[in-house]
């Protein structure tokens, strides 16, 4: 059988902040990491969770380490893995206290029987596997309630008081956003990839399409894999994942398919996202309706390719 090249993608969120420096910089630090996985023989699956570690390790997007706060003060993060060959998947959701939740989302693909573990049991898990840990509230930030609910629409703001009782906290600002990643491996295996720490200004336990399989990524060697990012809600309630993965097996192009599923997204419920796309035959799309996306690629050749304006 012949070896097919592989190749890897990756995001750090689409929005409206045009990409950093420092942000371009680890993109391309996590593409080679990702690349020289695939290019020693190792799996798509595995190739995509260590690209997403380091993008969680840096603290510069909204993920890990640089994970938002909801409106109690505490980073909630969520996170999603699979692999094309079986379609095993793993994803947890509002877990605390830890750096890589894209690890414990391959640890409950791997250690159970589930797909998605949720909350303070998710938390419990990732603590048995001693996965390294961080404050559920960072140690420094400032405190101001006008500055933490500007922006917040009344009706949200009286719900989270009545519900909590209690004080406001500061969010964090900086542009960070979600990050994932996509990958094909020599044995042809797709695999796709996404963490975040959700939306500025949430209610505690919102969860948004990134743990859920379908929506925020999905993978299948008969179609491809797509890692999402954008409004969690929209892309949920089109399951945009999937829906890209099954125009892809009509044969269509990465690039076509892409830019359909997202024109539809605006014009039926005025959403808004961006996608990576990869084929098992290495073709790919990078594509967002959203004024920046922080995204690259690389094959090996050359240096890896990041900007964040792609069509």
């Amino acid at each position: 059988m012949k070896s097919i090249h592989p190749i890897i993608l990756a995001h750090g969120g689409a929005g409206l902040r045009a990409i950093t420096a420092p942000q371009a910089a680890c993109l391309r630090a996590a593409l080679q990491v990702g690349y020289h996985l695939l290019d020693r023989g190792g799996s798509a699956l595995i190739a995509v969770e260590q690209t997403i570690r380091v993008l969680e390790r840096s603290g510069l997007f909204n993920a890990g380490k640089g994970s938002r706060l909801q409106l109690d003060g505490v980073r909630r993060m969520d996170a999603s893995i699979m692999e094309g060959h079986d379609l095993r998947a793993g994803a947890v959701a509002s877990v605390e206290g830890i750096v890589h939740p894209i690890t414990a989302a391959r640890l409950v693909m791997e250690q159970t029987n589930h797909v998605m573990l949720v909350g303070a049991p998710a938390t419990t898990f990732a603590r048995h596997f001693k996965l390294e840990r961080q404050p559920r509230r960072p140690r420094h930030r400032p405190a101001g309630v006008a500055s933490m609910t500007r922006g917040l629409s009344s009706e949200a703001l009286r719900l989270y008081r009545d519900m909590m009782k209690g004080s406001l906290l500061l969010r964090e600002r900086g542009g960070k956003e979600t990050v994932g990643a996509v990958a094909l491996d020599r044995s042809g295996t797709v695999a796709a990839g996404a963490s975040t720490g959700g939306i500025d200004l949430m209610l505690p336990g919102r969860v948004g399409d990134t743990p859920i399989i379908g929506c925020g990524v999905y993978a299948d060697n008969q179609s491809g894999a797509v890692s999402m990012t954008g409004l969690g809600e929209g892309i949920i309630r089109l399951a945009v994942a999937k829906e890209i993965c099954d125009r892809l097996v009509q044969g269509k192009a990465p690039v076509t398919v892409a830019r359909l599923v997202l024109k539809r997204l605006i014009t039926r419920i005025k959403g808004a996202a961006g996608a990576l796309v990869l084929t098992s035959k290495g073709r790919f799309a990078i594509a967002h309706v959203m004024p920046h996306m922080a995204a690259g690629w690389w094959d090996g050749k050359g240096a890896p390719m990041v900007g964040d304006k792609f069509q």
